[in-house]
């Protein structure tokens, strides 16, 4: 089986000095003792009953006691080996994925910054899912690899190597969620490219919008049906490889049993749903080529690079994971595998795809940024195309008026910009000049030039004269008789001479105006109106 198993074989207790006693390991022990409780001697160096193991080889041989009690006792799983090449190739990938998380947070803090208000057909948490995936699976890589050490130091196998292979079957799907979110998010960033200049010019209701909604839902059902096909079991077989036999018989037919099979073929289902997404986007946002041979060059040429390596490395992961359904020999579940198998094709894969993703977060640029150098261009392109030059940045500030101002100047500014002052001045001199205003009922009279004709008013003169042209004043009692009236002058004031003379002879004495006026509309100030229609009212 190799060196991290002890052939166990069962051994009879050697005779001593006399029927109750035994000579093991140059110590005599209490035969009776060990027979009463069940002890057997194995020739790994160990004494079991199989609910308690015990080392009874140098320097850990404990004294056993009458009542069955084991002094300075030392447990057959215990940490007494040195770490060996599993545990430090394992270490490495650890430590090699604790490092990753740091440049993790560089990249996501780095693509998932908005600069441009948020929309609702591109949510900002679509291009954080791979960078937030990848923090899960680094942190499942880092738990798998420390707790391979405990592979090689424990005497017997039990927990490390279950926790293990626990926290490394989670890394795959999580790493395949990696591939799959920045596979599905470089469609979207395409899309999100092409409806820029045009909101409308790609539907949200047809079949392309339909097939990117039920992508993500059949990936990540492939994805969860894996990890319920793994995680959800009893790992005891497992710990049970103390001797090739027992490992035969135990652990090998766990290992490679339907549900490991069924789980390497539902990650594939998922590499699948993610290699149909990138054909998708490639087929819906770039040029479409005819012909197979150019369709075939088309989507390489179309395809970035970081995924071609990332989608190869993903393969040669799950077919790894399918390999190890089938012969436990290069399993990382196999207490003494083939290293070299389960290093390069189980944990390398991994690591390369987030050194690849790591390189391309550096590299590329935040979106949000890029689409506005996009609009910049845009802008630029067109207007070159009606002639339009924009000056500089530095043109306003040594061409402009760049004085430092308080808030009543700059009040005073606004508002002679909008009208007012010396501007409202010069539109009332203007309107005047081209004979826009109306003829003045004012008698202030006009200045005369040389020749004898009337020249036009100025400065104060000419706010004075528009004022009277669009407010024109009249006397007290004009005021209100034209205001409250509709009678001519002549006839009001016959009117009201009339109304003194009948009010003179009346012998009930002065009445107000008020009570006898039979008129409506009467005022304190001013005449009262004499209704003669409907329309009047």
């Amino acid at each position: 089986m190799g060196t991290f198993v002890n052939a166990r074989e069962l051994l009879a207790f050697a005779a001593g000095d006399n029927s109750s006693d035994t000579l093991i390991a140059g110590r005599h022990w209490n035969l009776t003792t060990l027979n009463h409780w069940n002890y057997t001697y194995y020739s790994n160096g160990t004494f079991s009953n199989g609910s308690r193991c015990y080392l009874v080889f140098e320097p850990y041989t404990p004294y056993l006691l009458q009542n069955g009690t084991f002094l300075n006792d030392t447990s057959c799983y215990s940490a007494i080996r040195s770490i060996g090449p599993r545990a430090g190739g394992s270490l490495g990938f650890g430590c090699f994925f604790l490092l990753s998380i740091v440049f993790t947070f560089i990249n996501l803090r780095k693509h998932g910054r908005l600069f441009l208000p948020l929309e609702k057909r591109f949510r900002a948490v679509g291009r954080r899912w791979q960078w937030y995936w990848m923090l899960v699976a680094a942190a499942f890589g880092a738990i798998s690899g420390i707790t391979s050490i405990d592979v090689d130091r424990y005497y017997l196998p039990e927990l490390p190597i279950v926790l293990t292979n626990f926290f490394w079957f989670l890394m795959l799907p999580t790493t395949m969620a990696v591939v799959w979110e920045s596979v599905r998010h470089w469609g979207s960033w395409q899309e999100r490219q092409a409806v820029d200049p045009n909101p409308f010019a790609m539907r949200q209701d047809d079949r392309r919008s339909k097939v990117e909604f039920y992508l993500p839902l059949a990936f990540y059902l492939f994805a969860w049906l894996n990890i319920f096909m793994v995680i959800p079991r009893s790992w005891s077989a497992i710990e049970k490889q103390r001797d090739p036999e027992q490992a035969r018989l135990n652990a090998e037919s766990v290992a490679t049993d339907t549900r490991f099979k069924a789980a390497a073929f539902l990650l594939f289902c998922g590499w699948l749903t993610t290699a149909f997404s990138l054909h998708h986007s490639i087929t819906h946002y770039k040029p479409r080529n005819r012909g197979m041979f150019n369709r075939t060059f088309g989507f390489l040429k179309y395809t970035p690079t970081k995924f071609l390596l990332t989608l190869l490395l993903s393969l040669v992961m799950v077919g790894y994971e399918a390999a190890i359904a089938f012969d436990f020999s290069i399993s990382p579940l196999n207490i003494d595998p083939n290293l070299p198998i389960v290093f390069f094709v189980g944990w390398l894969p991994i690591a390369l795809i987030f050194l690849v993703y790591e390189i391309a977060g550096y590299v590329d640029y935040n979106e949000d940024r890029e689409l506005i150098r996009q609009r910049r261009i845009r802008g630029a392109e067109a207007d070159n195309e009606i002639g339009i030059t924009k000056k500089p940045h530095w043109w306003s500030r040594l061409h402009g008026n760049n004085q430092a101002i308080n808030v009543h100047d700059a009040i005073a500014r606004n508002v002679n910009e909008i009208g007012g002052g010396r501007a409202t001045h010069m539109n009332l001199e203007s309107s005047i000049e081209m004979g826009n205003m109306p003829s003045s009922k004012s008698k202030e009279p006009m200045s005369t030039d040389i020749t004898g004709s009337k020249a036009k008013p100025e400065g104060p003169e000419a706010i004075r004269l528009a004022a009277s042209l669009l407010f024109p004043v009249q006397n007290e009692s004009s005021q209100s008789s034209d205001r409250f009236t509709d009678e001519p002058i002549a006839d009001r004031g016959r009117n009201m001479t009339e109304l003194r003379l009948s009010q003179e002879n009346d012998p009930r004495g002065p009445i107000s105006n008020r009570s006898q006026s039979t008129n409506s509309g009467t005022t304190l100030v001013a005449n009262p109106q004499q209704i003669r229609s409907m329309l009047d009212v």
